[in-house]
């Protein structure tokens, strides 16, 4: 059982910053790609984020240049920085991992962005 805990969401004007957390049990973390998705208010999940277990990292292109993914293989924690916030980064933002045919997921931190 995999059980992922975020952290460090809130509110925040836009052009500011926030770092989130991920908190990953288990002793799969270092052997698993781990990843962030958001949910805006009417909207689909999306992948904001996703991190392989070495240095492999990708981006939507919306968050390209502004966000960071990186990870923690000691503290089993994955991290978002997230730079030059927009109005439209509002979203309940999730932390994920999929391993033996599982997808894992928290329980999802909200951050708000104000224009």
């Amino acid at each position: 059982q995999v059980q992922l805990v975020e952290s460090g969401g809130g509110l925040v004007q836009a052009g500011g910053s926030l770092r989130l957390s991920c908190a990953a049990s288990g002793s799969i973390f270092s052997c698993s790609a781990m990843g962030w998705y958001r949910q805006a208010p009417g909207k689909q999940r999306e992948l904001v984020a996703r991190m392989a277990p070495g240095v492999y990292t990708n981006y939507a292109d919306s968050v390209k240049g502004r966000f960071t993914i990186s990870r923690d293989n000691a503290k089993n924690t994955v991290y978002l920085q997230m730079n030059s916030l927009k109005s439209e980064d509002t979203a309940v933002y999730y932390c994920n991992t999929f391993w033996a045919g599982v997808d894992y997921w928290g329980q999802g931190t909200q951050v708000t962005v104000s224009s």
